[in-house]
């Protein structure tokens, strides 16, 4: 399989927005390790053109979302320096194709994280703190008809990231036992808690950990990873703005408004 030609198909379709087909229909046979090296292929690139790596993103963390794409286990994708967002800016819908959002608890780390054989100890020694966060969703693949394998390739369909600017430290809350509730142009949509996420985040980031290092990978110093959605992704356009509550974690906010035209 070639893979960088695939991966190039992917950036080509960010860049033109121009989603492509499933790359399972053309190809039935791709592997999970096969996609995920396909997306390595892709921040390697944008790496070499000048981009940086400053967290990841965890993804499928739901029985929902893993029923849906008949698989039992999350994915992950980079979140890259161009990805990440100012809470207060408003972002124009317009440079991503088909995006949603999903509200999530993002770790920021004090310490290195790499696998094999990470444990919740290890997770809550590394850790400096935990935000509130938003993460923008996009996928490269025509009309969201993704599989595992589609997803994972397509860099987790990930597209940004806000994170809020309230800081707390794991030992001053029960982060097992959050509660959100998302607000849509100032209407409630959606109430979660943090144990959907695998029944704690911090299995998602002990699993995060010792799957990156299978390809040599370890969660930086400074980097943070957003740890899974709390609820359903949500659609939105132009004139849309979000707030999650996260209770004794503070809030996080977004609004998406188009560009102005420069005359």
């Amino acid at each position: 399989m070639e893979f960088q030609a695939i991966a190039r198909k992917l950036l080509d379709a960010e860049m033109l927005k121009q989603p492509i087909a499933p790359l399972t229909e053309k190809d039935t046979h791709i592997t999970a390790d096969d996609a995920y090296r396909i997306q390595l292929h892709q921040i390697q690139q944008k790496v070499s053109e000048g981009a940086v790596v400053k967290g990841l993103k965890i993804g499928l963390t739901s029985k929902v979302m893993q029923e849906m794409l008949n698989v039992h286990t999350p994915d992950y994708g980079f979140i890259l320096n161009t990805m990440v967002f100012q809470e207060h800016t408003a972002i124009d819908k317009e440079q991503f194709i088909q995006p949603k959002v999903e509200f999530e608890i993002a770790f920021v780390f004090k310490e290195s994280l790499k696998g094999p054989n990470v444990t919740i100890q290890d997770v809550i020694h590394a850790t400096d703190y935990v935000v509130p966060s938003i993460e923008i969703i996009d996928s490269r693949i025509e009309d969201w008809r993704i599989k595992f394998e589609d997803t994972v390739a397509d860099n987790g369909s990930s597209a940004g990231a806000i994170l809020g600017t309230r800081k707390t430290l794991l030992s001053n809350v029960d982060i097992a036992n959050i509660g959100m509730t998302v607000y849509k142009n100032d209407e409630c949509t959606d109430k979660a808690t943090s144990d959907a996420v695998l029944g704690n985040p911090l299995n998602a980031i002990v699993w995060l950990a010792n799957e990156v290092g299978r390809y040599d990978i370890s969660i930086q110093p400074g980097m943070f990873v957003l740890s899974g959605a709390l609820s359903k992704a949500m659609p939105f356009t132009n004139g849309d703005h979000f707030k999650a509550d996260f209770g004794e974690l503070g809030e996080v906010s977004i609004s998406f408004q188009a560009a102005e035209v420069k005359k």
